[in-house]
């Protein structure tokens, strides 16, 4: 669409596609109304971006389960992350947090980081974590994936 740009990041499948982007809508742009047959979650990471339930402001998570539909916008232009088609076809859970307003909690194993948990469902979980955080992926037997916004992170004590 005009005015929409998506930059992949991860990609299984052709056009409709689990897939992992970052998307920038420019100001005034929109995306045609469409279904997400398995899901879709995104976070605001600029600008405030909108659908008709309402407007999402940076830092804003938000998943939106099998079968859901929306008419996505930005008056003023944003950037979000968006993952598509990855859930769980039982998963019915729509999430939206203002990661903002939310509080922290202390990090597992007493290092000096914060957490904030924005969903969990039987293997999958989804978290924010502060600077300082180092992962153990072996902790994650289906997987991690990591987007880092700033500075580095180290896993299993590898930057």
């Amino acid at each position: 669409m005009a005015g929409v740009q998506r930059r992949m990041l991860d990609r299984i499948g052709d056009e409709v596609a689990r897939a992992t982007s970052i998307v920038r809508y420019a100001r005034g742009s929109s995306f045609a109304a469409h279904v997400h047959d398995l899901g879709e979650e995104f976070l605001v990471l600029e600008g405030t971006f909108t659908d008709e339930t309402g407007d999402f402001p940076v830092g804003t998570y938000s998943r939106h389960p099998p079968g859901s539909q929306h008419a996505p916008s930005s008056k003023d232009g944003c950037v979000i992350l968006v993952k598509l088609r990855q859930f769980d076809p039982a998963d019915a859970q729509w999430v939206r947090t203002n990661t903002q307003q939310e509080a922290w909690l202390p990090g597992a194993c007493g290092r000096d980081h914060q957490v904030l948990p924005l969903f969990s469902r039987g293997s999958e979980s989804v978290a924010m974590v502060s600077p300082g955080a180092e992962p153990v992926a072996d902790v994650y037997p289906g997987g991690l994936e990591l987007l880092v916004l700033a500075g580095r992170i180290r896993v299993n004590g590898t930057s």
